[in-house]
């Protein structure tokens, strides 16, 4: 039996919305590599539809972190606008 290479990764954009969003989260101590990644993918979600603001996406994520929620949103917006982000 034969197996076939796996198929190419092609990395998204660098201006991407999803590189913009778990660049933000990447300097965030989480319990868990899990819960950073679920932080990630909730400010990807609030960048996408904006519905609530982004205390409540950080809220909702229930990443256990290391540091406390007010902290994180903090170093989150720096992050955000420091990409060129608009809050």
């Amino acid at each position: 039996m034969t197996t076939k290479p796996p198929s190419k990764i092609r990395p998204a954009p660098e201006r991407s919305t999803e590189k913009i969003a778990y660049a933000s989260v990447a300097g965030i101590p989480a319990l868990e590599p899990n819960d950073q990644i679920r932080l990630g993918y909730s400010i990807w979600l609030w960048l996408t539809h904006r519905r609530d603001p982004l205390d409540v996406a950080v809220k909702t994520a229930g990443a256990r972190l290391l540091i406390n929620e007010e902290e994180a949103i903090q170093r989150i917006r720096q992050s955000l606008q420091a990409q060129g982000v608009e809050l």
